[in-house]
C-alpha cells in the first residue's frame, strides 16, 4: 500500500465504510497516514428497525450515530465529520453545492487520496450524488494539485465494462478488527453478520469475499 500524506473518506451513510472500505482505513492509520470520515448523513431512513422493531424513525438517528462513533473509533479513526445532511435528500441537493462542500474539505486537509463511489456504479441515489459532487470537486482542481481516486464500484448487475478493479487491498490479518467495525453497526449488519456466523460453505465464501481483500478502481478527469 502506498504511503498517503493524508486520506479523505466521504461516504453518505453510517456503515458504507464498514463494509468495502473498513480494513483498508485500518492500514492507513496503522502505517501513520492521517484519515478523515466525513459522514454526510445519520442514516435516518435506515430500512432495518428490526423484528421485532429496536427502533422508531425517531430513534434510529441516535442509535445509527452512536454506532458511526463506535464504528470510528474501532477503526482509530479520530477526525470523524458528521456533515449534516438528510438521509434519502441527497439526490435533491443542487450538485454544484454538494461539490462546494467536498471542496472546502480538500483545501482544508489536502487530502493525498481520496476514497468514495464510484459514479454511475454505486446503485443507491444518496450514493451516486455523492459520488458525483466528489468528481466534480475534483474536477474543478488545478491538474497539478487533484488527490488520486480510489473509488468503491457495486452493481445490481455486472460490472463487466469496468473491467478488473485497479487496486485490491490485501486486509489478511485485520478480519477480526473488521468484524468489530461491522458489529458496530449491528443495526444494519444483524443479518448479515448472523449469515457469516454460519458454519456452512456459502459463509466461508462471504468471509473471504468481506474480510480478505477490498477492491477499488481508480478514476480518472480529463
Amino acid at each position: 500500500m502506498i504511503k498517503e500524506s493524508q486520506v479523505l473518506v466521504i461516504f453518505p451513510h453510517p456503515d458504507d465504510e464498514a463494509f468495502g472500505v473498513s480494513g483498508t482505513i485500518m492500514k492507513h492509520i496503522d502505517a501513520g497516514t492521517p484519515v478523515t470520515y466525513a459522514c454526510l448523513t445519520l442514516g435516518q431512513m435506515g430500512r432495518n428497525l428490526g423484528n421485532p422493531p429496536f427502533a422508531t424513525r425517531e430513534s434510529l438517528p441516535k442509535i445509527r450515530e452512536a454506532e458511526l462513533d463506535a464504528a470510528a473509533k474501532a477503526m482509530g479513526i479520530t477526525d470523524l465529520r458528521k456533515m449534516g445532511y438528510r438521509d434519502k435528500t441527497l439526490e435533491f441537493e443542487k450538485l454544484e453545492d454538494l461539490a462546494e462542500m467536498v471542496t472546502k474539505l480538500i483545501e482544508e486537509l489536502n487530502p493525498s487520496l481520496i476514497i468514495s463511489f464510484y459514479p454511475n456504479y454505486a446503485v443507491h441515489p444518496d450514493h451516486e450524488a455523492t459520488a458525483a459532487a466528489v468528481i466534480e470537486a475534483v474536477r474543478k482542481m488545478d491538474k497539478d494539485n487533484r488527490p488520486k481516486l480510489n473509488l468503491v464500484a457495486f452493481s445490481n448487475n455486472t460490472l463487466d465494462d469496468l473491467g478488473q478493479p485497479d487496486i485490491v487491498h490485501d486486509i489478511t490479518g485485520y478480519e477480526e478488527r473488521k468484524l468489530a467495525v461491522l458489529n458496530a453497526h449491528a443495526s444494519q449488519t444483524g443479518p448479515m453478520l448472523a449469515s457469516l456466523a454460519q458454519n456452512t460453505q456459502e459463509a466461508e465464501a462471504a468471509k473471504d469475499m468481506w474480510l480478505k481483500q477490498e477492491c477499488f478502481y481508480t478514476y480518472t478527469i480529463d
